[in-house]
């Protein structure tokens, strides 16, 4: 009997000593497990998705890409799936309102986890609260954009080979080919000359009396400006002397009060710009002028005539001509035509 009773509590100690392995493994698997810790250790929160997209229980949250939980249940609520997660109340900062939850894969085909975005500013979601969902993108959609992507570019290809647009043409013309081929050997050859120094965009990158030029007018042209600044010169007294700019803000007044002087009517210049009756005067002035100018050409009264007549201009040159003969005469012999004669009764 006493041998009995000690292989009983032998197996007893085996036991109790595999109970405590046991408890130390969970506790180790919990700890280096990265899903949170222990129930006490994390609290719930939810997710509303449209589709779960193969989510299952289990797996991975993750916290800006840290692992903070994981998924704890997922229900149906209407057409919608409610995807209940345990998370660390460690993190409980950094999940707050402004936090976005998205599903998200572990590689482009691994096991789907729920990615949260960390948020050091709001207020923190309760237990059991919602966090915002935004649909990511999934593997679908990239394929569905690669597609598109690969049907636009082989369009792209079929027009070039078609010869549309400046590349096609590049590709299918050969008259445009020969264009760029002649273009490039110009430029080629515009670069050779500058090399060897022709013209004078080449004088000036080779010859070093064009580069000393060029150098003594800016620093000529940095003295003027120099001396500007300095209030040297008539400009220079103008962007700087005050009294002459008191002068010119006189002058500028004087104008002004010019300006007003004509818009009221004051003066000549006024009356002529306001008074319709000295307009009108003048007006008919104007145009009694004009019928004087037009009957002159049209050849009317003597100085009509004498400007559009050209016998009578003759005639009153010959008159003329004749009259200096006449006086000449005179003076050369005035008895002949002097003959005084006295009678004395």
């Amino acid at each position: 009997m006493p041998r009995t009773r000690s292989l009983a509590f032998s197996e007893l100690k085996i036991g109790i000593l595999a109970v405590i392995a046991m408890i130390i493994a969970a506790i180790v698997i919990f700890t280096l497990g990265g899903q949170g810790g222990f129930f006490w250790q994390r609290y719930s929160l939810k997710v509303r998705l449209p589709n779960a997209a193969g989510l299952k229980g289990g797996a991975p949250v993750r916290l800006a890409g840290v692992e903070v939980g994981a998924v704890s249940a997922l229900d149906f609520v209407g057409a919608q799936v409610d995807v209940t997660i345990g998370v660390s109340k460690g993190y409980r900062p950094r999940i707050t309102d402004r936090s976005k939850a998205t599903l998200g894969s572990m590689g482009l085909l691994g096991q789907a986890t729920v990615d949260i975005t960390a948020s050091s500013s709001g207020q923190p979601i309760p237990e059991w609260g919602y966090i915002p969902a935004v649909a990511a993108p999934g593997f679908a959609d990239v394929t569905v954009t690669a597609n598109e992507g690969l049907e636009q570019a082989t369009l792209l290809l079929q027009d070039l080979r078609k010869g549309r647009g400046t590349v096609g043409q590049l590709f299918t013309n050969d008259a445009l080919y020969t264009e760029l081929d002649r273009f490039i050997a110009s430029a080629q050859e515009v670069t050779a000359d500058l090399n060897r120094g022709r013209g004078s965009l080449g004088a000036l990158l080779k010859d070093r009396a064009a580069y000393a030029s060029l150098e003594a007018s800016l620093k000529n042209l940095q003295a003027i400006t120099a001396s500007i600044n300095a209030g040297e010169g008539s400009l220079g007294k103008f962007l700087h002397d005050e009294q002459m700019a008191a002068s010119l803000k006189s002058t500028a007044g004087n104008i002004d009060a010019l300006t007003a002087k004509l818009n009221r009517g004051e003066g000549s210049a006024g009356k002529l710009m306001n008074d319709p009756a000295l307009f009108d005067r003048l007006n008919t002035i104007s145009g009694r002028l004009e019928d004087l100018t037009t009957r002159l050409n049209a050849g009317e009264g003597t100085a009509g005539q004498f400007l559009v007549n050209r016998a009578v201009y003759d005639n009153l040159n010959s008159a003329v001509n004749e009259l200096k003969g006449l006086i000449t005469d005179i003076r050369r012999d005035p008895k002949k035509y002097l003959n005084v004669r006295v009678s004395i009764f």
